[in-house]
């Protein structure tokens, strides 16, 4: 049988047998202290109080376990937010899909929200429970057992839960990741180009050669520099990239440019010579016009030489014109206007070609005029042999030609002959510049058709 008996705040449990019981039972009260003194365990109050505390300091051990494993899985789930929050901020920031970058992170978010919860709650309990007390009771122990073992329970839960969507996010990290590896090396072949062109330019600065616009160029990258310094955290993975070809890509064109300047202003020096060279020659060429001028005039038709009389005056106007224009490109050039420098080079030499086509013109209407005045059959016969050759491709592989063809040949010949009928009726001046421009158009007409020809 089991005897219970209460003592203070504790509940003392005594076995006994019947007989001893029966035996208690049936002392005169007299004798009762006695046996109480032959019994001490059974109720005398020091060893109840003993029994009792060593209860609630297994209950206190028992509470303090649950606490301890409680923090340890608070820890561990703090740990792997902080861990999974930077996986999600390589994700996002690498995304190039920033729908699904934004559904992560409101995945994210919401497990944020069930941490904070959670958290609360642990951080609730262990204020609510001092495990240290003096005063701790059995029954507050126990409470405080099971509250802490709960807390844990639902932290494991929700690590457990952490850990399965961070897994989830495999796929997405690798993607980012790699993404990530590029951008180490974009930010340091900016900065090398960007090296490179300060190091260039200092090179044509001490070679004391005007570079302002390269030098504005190259100010210009230095906020794109800070940006790439403060990294793809804050800007995103796939922008940090891109700004850092862009910043190579300039930073390279501003070297590029740098080196070339003294190879640009040594061209200029030495087109600039070139050209005052042949601006003098022309004008000893265009002295020699007047004495042909003069023979054209004596021996042909005013038709044949009527056309180049301002050939003298034009070629000399146009040389100062070029003169005056070198005299700008050399002052844009000891300016270091490099631009402009060059496209006073262009003009002038557009303007000397076409004073040297003038200028040869009259030499070359002589030699022509002489040829065809001395035999007009060849420049004929040359005609015709283009249109002959013209009519047996018109005919290959055909009994009939085709009239497109026919008709612009027979036009040709009908030509021919008008044109070599008009020299022969001209007399002792015939126009033989007409008869030589009207053999050129006869050909070049011949021309057009077999080109047609060939192109069907």
């Amino acid at each position: 049988m089991t005897e219970v008996v209460e003592w203070g705040e504790c509940t003392v449990r005594a076995t006994r047998t019947a007989k001893e019981l029966a035996g208690i039972a049936l002392l005169p009260l007299a004798l009762l202290p006695a046996v109480a003194l032959a019994l001490p365990g059974a109720f005398t109050g020091g060893g109840v109080r003993r029994w009792g505390r060593g209860r609630v300091e297994d209950l206190r051990n028992e509470a303090q376990a649950a606490q301890d494993e409680t923090a340890a899985a608070f820890y561990d789930l703090d740990t792997a937010q902080r861990e999974l929050r930077i996986t999600i901020e390589t994700i996002t920031a690498a995304a190039d899909d920033t729908r699904r970058a934004g559904r992560v992170a409101a995945d994210f978010a919401a497990f944020g929200e069930r941490i904070d919860q959670v958290s609360h709650e642990y951080i609730r309990t262990v204020d609510s429970h001092d495990l240290d007390s003096e005063d701790l009771d059995a029954g507050t122990a126990s409470r405080a057992r099971h509250d802490f073992t709960r807390v844990r329970d639902e932290l494991r839960r929700v690590k457990a839960d952490l850990d399965r969507f961070g897994e989830s996010l495999g796929p997405l990290l690798e993607r980012a990741e790699n993404q990530l590896r590029q951008v180490a090396p974009a930010v340091e072949g900016a900065k090398r180009a960007l090296l490179a062109a300060t190091s260039a330019l200092d090179s044509v600065r001490e070679a004391r050669l005007a570079a302002d616009q390269l030098a504005t160029a190259l100010a210009a990258l230095g906020p794109e520099l800070r940006l790439l310094n403060e990294g793809p955290a804050q800007h995103g993975i796939q922008p940090t990239v891109r700004r850092a070809e862009d910043v190579r890509r300039r930073a390279e064109a501003i070297t590029a440019e740098a080196e070339q300047l003294p190879r640009r202003a040594a061209g200029i020096d030495k087109r600039l010579a070139s050209l005052r060279t042949r601006a003098q020659a022309i004008t000893t060429r265009a002295g020699q016009v007047e004495p042909v001028l003069s023979e054209l005039r004596r021996r042909f038709s005013a038709a044949c030489w009527q056309d180049l009389q301002r050939v003298p005056e034009q070629a000399a106007a146009s040389v100062r014109e070029a003169e005056n224009t070198l005299r700008d490109a050399q002052r844009a050039r000891d300016e270091q206007r490099w631009d402009e420098a060059t496209a006073r080079l262009a003009a002038v030499q557009t303007l000397l070609g076409r004073t040297d086509e003038s200028v040869s013109a009259a030499g070359e209407r002589l030699r022509r005029l002489n040829e065809v005045s001395f035999d007009p059959s060849k420049e004929a016969e040359r005609t015709r042999f283009a249109i002959r050759d013209g009519q047996r491709l018109a005919m290959s592989g055909r009994s009939v030609p085709d009239p497109r063809h026919a008709g612009p040949l027979d036009a040709a010949v009908e030509r021919l002959d008008r044109a070599v009928a008009a020299l022969e009726s001209g007399g002792r001046n015939p126009d033989y510049w007409l008869f030589l421009t009207e053999m050129e158009a006869v050909r070049s007409l011949v021309s057009s058709v077999v080109e047609d020809i060939r192109r069907r």
